[in-house]
């Protein structure tokens, strides 16, 4: 999405006024309507595809027009009223966008944690119970008449460079956590209730989006190029299980070319793919004014009037912007378009208002009808808010260990940093207006005294004038508590990093609060994207690091409970944390994910990367122990084989692997019985990581998360997990054509320090003759 400069000149371009009682009244088929009520579209016991084709065929053209822009029109003689589709729900409702204003009976909302913090949770029942409040929080104040029911979320784009100022919005590095991150949500967010819809969700940006703003190469004009290997392998993981098993409303395609072609324009993109292949049920929409952007900076065609046509061909439904609305009549008329092709693109819009019931009349007899003030900012939601962010802190080091403190003999602390006391900065980015704050300040203060000195004025930290009083706090304390970090004006939206280590004279301050401390010295960290804090992980008088993220509303009281114990930390990183080598002759420009000897290209995230790291994915350690144990694993798996094909025919086997398309994939998963004891004093909640490294071979990472659960265990007892792993899914690779195969041979899984060995097996005697 534009940043809020993008956004407001959006806002005066387009001539949208906040305030119109028409885009924030988007009820249709009033019963006291006599116009509009007896039209067969109306009638809510008719099919939806029967109302929708009822509706299309009644309006004119210029009508239709009307309805291809986020700003829809009103058709005041069909009793139809103005619809703003754009809203945003990254992790709570916010006010980013036109279609949700905050105030009178809706001054804010839950404001979760950044959804790369939630992500370190891995815990895929959270992330939907977060899309259920914020789905429920969204229904009220759209009837109140505050916000659409239409929200541009999650980001589900791969965190492939730790630089990306927008590497917060997503779950990380991992494709498949991305991919399970974004079911979840969506799934809480759009509801059980069959084809209806509580919101539509979207899925962005499609894809291979990862660049912001970078030594002069921006979004807008980048061309990423990407193998077909890595698009199937990495990028299009995320959405394809967006769409086929989170079930999503919309698709988001993004501002940036992919190998020469603007995704928006796409139609391999996003009609055979998106909609032909994943089978989405909904619409794909523009990132904002991205039309527009591939007509007047990508110069991708020679007139608006060709833009347009080729946006709408290649399957774009809505266009986030104007450029449609002005463009798309006279493409029409040039021959360029036909009116049927822009009937297909409002059967998907309007599909998805149906099922949001938006055609029903007024929402007060609906299910969620009854909705409203009462149901936002409740105790109970902004209880949910406090305890994700409990679950995604993570513990990096723990030396000594100085954690958890103690309220005997930690009294006072000293509190220092530019993030200590703040309040905005804890939500990141795409956030609205927090039901209120608890900062690590006010956070510490309910355990111990505390001595607060902010160190540096902001995180840029350009200068030492407020150390010696730091130095001082920290000499008179129990313990030293120093809230560090990154925000918004380091890394965000349109701001990508230009390297990993602290700002300005943060490590400086660190360093020298540390040696003066006379207590333990813990370094809590709030950043998105990963930082080189190896010279805190190596001074012994830094006792322990705790990253934060954004941690959301209730981030302070989070950080305070998990340094006084009260919350046994359980997070893991969802990316890795590189040293500041990594990044010195890597360009963000570069897409491929697989190392080259040849030029020394080091490769990206922990799947393919080999070299030095400050913490690897998934590192997060506890105040307990625990020891895992595979109880029950089978060695050798079959793998049946579609038809007539035989485990020696070339046309299913290539360097020993088989296509998946040739595998009979339905039900070809196997079960792995883990123990997981806690051999520790105190009880903890585990995330057990499951990862496996295929045989070698050239397509195949060095190892690939196939399974993650959370469990919790009391102190000196035992619980048993589950892990289901889906052959054809988890324990493919995919080659050079990207083309996805199953490796015969031996499959090493790995679970914390475990390895156990599975062989699968090409099966003959399971051939299906037709």
């Amino acid at each position: 999405m534009p940043a809020s400069l993008v956004f407001i000149l959006l806002v005066l371009f387009l001539g949208v006024s906040l305030q119109t009682s028409e885009a924030l009244d988007p009820f249709a088929c009033d019963p006291e309507d006599g116009t509009s009520r007896n039209f067969p579209f109306c009638q809510v016991k008719l099919p939806i595809q029967s109302r929708v084709s009822d509706l299309i065929g009644r309006m004119t053209l210029q009508e239709k027009v009307g309805l291809l822009v986020n700003d829809a029109a009103a058709v005041p003689r069909l009793g139809i009223k103005g619809y703003e589709w754009w809203s945003e729900a990254l992790h709570g409702v916010s006010n980013v966008g036109p279609g949700t204003q905050f105030g009178g009976a809706f001054p804010g909302a839950t404001s979760f944690p950044q959804v790369i913090t939630t992500a370190a949770s891995f815990n895929a029942t959270l992330w939907e119970a977060i899309g259920r409040v914020v789905s429920d929080e969204a229904r009220a104040m759209f009837n109140g008449g505050v916000a659409g029911l239409t929200y541009w979320s999650p980001n589900v784009n791969i965190f492939r460079d730790p630089r990306w100022g927008r590497g917060q919005e997503t779950p990380g590095e991992d494709p498949v956590v991305a991919g399970k991150y974004a079911a979840s949500y969506v799934r809480g967010l759009q509801g059980n209730d069959g084809d209806r819809l509580k919101v539509a969700a979207c899925c962005k940006h499609f894809t291979a989006y990862d660049l912001d703003n970078w030594n002069g190469v921006d979004r807008f004009h980048f061309n990423a190029q990407v193998s077909k290997q890595d698009m199937e392998d990495t990028f299009d993981v995320p959405f394809r299980m967006c769409v086929k098993e989170g079930k999503v409303a919309s698709v988001m395609c993004s501002y940036n070319q992919v190998n020469g072609i603007p995704t928006c324009a796409d139609p391999k993109l996003l009609k055979k793919t998106v909609r032909g292949q994943w089978k989405l049920d909904g619409y794909i929409v523009s990132d904002c004014d991205s039309v527009g952007v591939y007509y007047s900076q990508q110069h991708y065609t020679t007139t608006p009037e060709e833009a347009a046509a080729d946006a709408i061909k290649a399957g774009l439904d809505l266009d986030c912007g104007p450029f449609l609305g002005q463009h798309t009549e006279d493409a029409v008329r040039k021959g360029l378009l036909t009116e049927a092709e822009i009937n297909n693109a409002l059967l998907n819009t309007l599909t998805v208002q149906m099922r949001l019931g938006m055609f029903d009349g007024e929402p007060s007899s609906k299910p969620y009808g009854n909705l409203g003030p009462k149901d936002v900012c409740t105790p109970a939601h902004q209880e949910l808010a406090l305890e994700a962010a409990r679950q995604g802190i993570v513990l990096l080091k723990n030396h000594g260990p100085p954690l958890p403190l103690s309220t005997r003999h930690h009294q006072s602390v000293a509190i220092i940093g530019p993030n200590s006391n703040v309040t905005v900065t804890m939500i990141g980015n795409y956030a609205g207006v927090a039901c209120g704050y608890t900062t690590p300040l006010q956070g510490i203060g309910r355990y111990a005294k505390t001595i607060y000195q902010q160190g540096c004025a902001d995180v840029a930290c350009v200068s030492d004038q407020q150390f010696v009083a730091a130095m001082d706090a920290a000499r008179q304390a129990d313990a030293t508590v120093l809230v560090m970090g990154l925000d918004q004006s380091i890394e965000a939206e349109s701001r990508d990093r230009t390297e990993l280590l602290l700002p300005g004279r943060q490590q400086e301050l660190i360093s020298k609060v540390a040696a003066a401390s006379k207590g333990p010295t813990i370094l809590v960290l709030m950043s998105g994207g990963p930082i080189d804090v190896s010279f805190a992980e190596n001074d012994p008088k830094i006792g322990g690091i705790v990253w934060a993220g954004y941690p959301g509303q209730a981030g302070g009281a989070a950080i305070s409970d998990v340094l006084f114990g009260t919350t046994n930390p359980g997070g893991k990183l969802p990316m890795t944390w590189y040293p500041q080598d990594y990044v010195t002759n890597l360009p963000m420009t570069n897409m491929a994910m697989r190392p080259s000897k040849s030029n020394g290209y080091p490769g990206r995230t922990y799947r393919f990367y080999k070299g030095k790291v400050v913490y690897p994915f998934g590192h997060g350690i506890s105040y307990t122990n625990f020891v895992h144990t595979i109880a029950s694993a089978p060695t050798m798996v079959s793998v049946p084989l579609v038809g007539h094909r035989q485990a020696s025919r070339n046309a299913t086997i290539s360097g020993k692997a088989i296509r998946v398309t040739h595998a009979r994939c339905n039900r070809l998963s196997f079960g792995v019985q883990v123990d997981v004891k806690n051999t520790g004093s105190m009880d903890g909640t585990h995330t057990l990581l499951v990862y496996s490294k295929p045989p070698a071979g050239h397509w195949a990472p060095l190892k690939q998360l196939v399974a993650f659960e959370k469990v919790h265990v009391a102190a000196g007892t035992q619980q048993r997990v589950g892990i289901n792993v889906h052959v054809c899914k988890f324990l493919s690779v995919v080659d050079r054509s990207g083309i996805r195969r199953i490796p015969m041979g031996a499959h090493s899984l790995h679970i914390g320090d475990v390895k156990h060995s599975v062989s699968l097996q090409a099966s003959i005697l399971g051939v299906i003759k037709s």
